[in-house]
């Protein structure tokens, strides 16, 4: 059982904020009922449920995975119309949501899915799955202060898990380094705000890994389904990762 917008939405009626509304004004209606309050829960796979009077369609579940440019922002929609993730995909019909963000300046891996479950398990705190990143920074940190990302950092909204970290590339003459780093959160900027916490602010970040899953040779811009044996090793690092966290 499912609340009705939720179940709307995941058809590809509207967003769930404006199936709420056709809720509200009275168009959705559960075997033949009208329904116009908020809450009403419904089986998608026994009940007949129609919009407008025609019945709903129930949308095939999608799972994809991206590789997004830098400059693209994990939105459906934009006010200042910059480019934004829906327009990479060509030929997806289906409404489909980013499993967590990448900020506008930061590229690589990105999962998308119609599934609500799916995409709460891959992001629920409790789970933390593994998400590893390429982050170029400036300056060269000493030993010490990766040390510091490993064990755990303190920002503004508390300690971070340790991380994985090694170093990638070190260029001298730029005076740069490309740090691998793998960690097991999904706070806001994390990985930047990390850097920065050692002073060595990120110049260039790309997520290359999202569990075991990693972008292979797909070109930036570029997207493909993910097939069901990726679908369900993901799962199965969500819930042993929850198991060990019990």
């Amino acid at each position: 059982m499912e609340r009705l917008q939720k179940i709307l939405a995941q058809a590809g009626v509207a967003s769930r904020r404006k199936c709420e509304e056709l809720i509200l004004s009275g168009q959705v209606a559960v075997n033949g009922e009208t329904v116009t309050t908020l809450g009403v829960k419904a089986d998608p796979e026994a009940d007949i449920i129609t919009v407008g009077g025609k019945p709903i369609k129930s949308e095939k579940k999608l799972y994809l995975v991206m590789n997004k440019p830098k400059g693209v922002i994990t939105s459906a929609s934009d006010p200042h119309g910059r480019k934004i993730v829906s327009d990479y995909l060509p030929g997806i019909k289906e409404r489909v949501y980013p499993v967590g963000r990448l900020d506008y300046d930061t590229e690589g891996l990105l999962i998308l899915t119609n599934d609500g479950d799916f995409a709460k398990m891959l992001t629920h705190p409790s789970h933390q799955v593994p998400k590893t990143y390429l982050a170029t920074v400036r300056g060269i940190p000493h030993g010490n202060a990766l040390e510091k990302l490993q064990n755990g950092i303190k920002l503004k909204d508390g300690m971070t898990a340790p991380a994985e970290v090694e170093y990638q590339d070190v260029d001298p003459e730029r005076k740069q380094a490309t740090i691998r780093i793998t960690i097991h959160e999904g706070r806001n900027r994390q990985v930047r705000r990390m850097f920065e916490a050692i002073n060595h602010p990120v110049s260039r970040l790309k997520r290359i890994k999202y569990g075991e899953l990693n972008l292979s040779n797909l070109a930036r811009g570029k997207y493909r389904h993910l097939t069901a044996q990726e679908v369900e090793d993901l799962k199965k690092i969500a819930t042993k990762t929850h198991n060990i966290q019990k």
